[in-house]
């Protein structure tokens, strides 16, 4: 479905910048270019989080005007479309979110989704007004069509949320141990795999430590396995099935699943090779983080004077994890059981999108139509022929 929010107009980037303010957006790619370059593994996972600030600084040099580049311009034209369509007051409050979407280890992600999820409403057929920013509602939008009326809430999860092993921890924690491991791999050339079974999860700077100074000093100690209750680790040679030609994150992917953390420390000179792969006691809970969210949400933000949709957005998510909430069904699950409890009663329609939809992806890496969307059969409006575009159910694929 194709969205008004694809851009290569010059001046898009030039009035956003003017919107957002040039010191602001300066000083902020200052900090994130700091962060990225700063470590391995947190500067990684710092480009992937703030992905969308670095194509939009893409797009302010001109360069790299690739599908990404073209898809943020266009919301970043969104935004000041909307601005000049607010209040000075309401003006204010749009760059507000703005800077606070630029600082710390927020992102731009929340107001990109609310601008994307009024693209598609609009594209649907729908007028659409932005009653939080213009009204001061609890809801984010409101959207109407032939005489029907719904109320739209906009909420961003990180499914950090979900996740017994948090990836910003586990990033921090290969950073803290990298040096030691390449220094102690040097002097014991080979193919080594470190298992890490962790049964109450890995969460805090306190845990990391404490997990770092346990694995060196195993390691110096030349023992193959340590374990006490909230840790085994287990040091075995890495031998992996499939082609030698297969690239090496993929075939560990494969062996120890999609939950499953992963690092790699190598030695090119020599060709050794040190895995560390971690798994929590128990399975990542993501849709269940989605929905406790969504009940949260249709709770505090929905009048239940119309009916309302709550369109969550997953965040700190790669595509095979988005690929495999889907194809799993986990998300559908969890999202049904919402709707059938209690605290769906003012909710006709719950929808999900990542990254892979705000960036224009294909199926199957998206959702075609833009969202994972189900609707909810015992809310009065779930016949509405009006509403049907931004309620009726959709495919997982």
């Amino acid at each position: 479905m194709p969205l008004a929010a694809n851009s290569t107009d010059p001046k898009a980037m030039p009035d956003f910048l003017r919107l957002v303010g040039a010191e602001l957006w300066k000083r902020r790619l200052a900090d994130l270019g700091r962060r990225a370059q700063a470590s391995a593994f947190q500067g990684r996972a710092a480009q992937h989080r703030h992905a969308l600030e670095f194509a939009l600084a893409r797009a302010a040099r001109g360069t790299a005007q690739g599908s990404a580049e073209r898809r943020a311009l266009g919301f970043a034209a969104e935004a000041v479309r909307l601005a000049k369509g607010l209040p000075e007051a309401r003006r204010e409050k749009l760059r507000a979110a703005i800077t606070q979407g630029l600082s710390g280890e927020a992102t731009l992600i929340p107001l990109f989704h609310l601008l994307r999820s009024a693209a598609l409403y609009r594209a649907q057929g729908f007028e659409v007004r932005f009653s939080g920013l213009a009204e001061d509602s609890a809801h984010d939008l409101t959207i109407s069509r032939g005489g029907a009326v719904a109320e739209v809430v906009c909420e961003t999860l990180s499914a950090e949320e979900g996740r017994p092993v948090q990836r910003g921890h586990w990033y921090a924690l290969m950073d803290s141990v990298n040096p030691e491991l390449q220094t102690w791999l040097a002097a014991h050339p080979g193919r080594y795999v470190l298992r890490m079974t962790l049964p109450d999860g890995l969460a805090g700077p306190d845990k990391a430590a404490e997990l770092q100074r346990r694995i060196m000093a195993m390691l110096a100690a030349e023992k193959r396995q340590d374990s006490s209750a909230d840790a085994v680790l287990k040091l075995d040679p890495l031998v992996l099935a499939g082609a030698q030609a297969d690239p090496l994150p993929g075939r560990l992917r494969q062996q120890f699943g999609p939950e499953a953390h992963l690092a790699v420390t190598g030695d090119p000179a020599g060709g050794s090779v040190f895995v560390l792969a971690a798994r929590a006691g128990q399975e990542n809970s993501i849709s269940d983080a989605v929905a406790t969210r969504m009940a949260g949400a249709a709770g505090r933000r929905l009048s239940g004077a119309k009916p309302g949709i709550v369109s969550v957005f997953i965040e700190d998510m790669d595509r095979a994890e988005w690929r495999g909430l889907r194809d799993e069904l986990a998300l559908e699950g969890a999202v049904r059981r919402f709707l059938a409890g209690h605290a769906a009663r003012r909710v006709v329609a719950a929808a999900c999108s990542s990254r892979a939809e705000l960036f224009g992806l294909t199926p199957p890496d998206a959702v075609a139509g833009g969202e994972l969307r189900f609707r909810n059969p015992s809310h009065p409006a779930a016949k509405s022929a009006a509403l049907a575009p931004a309620i009726l159910s959709t495919s997982a694929q």
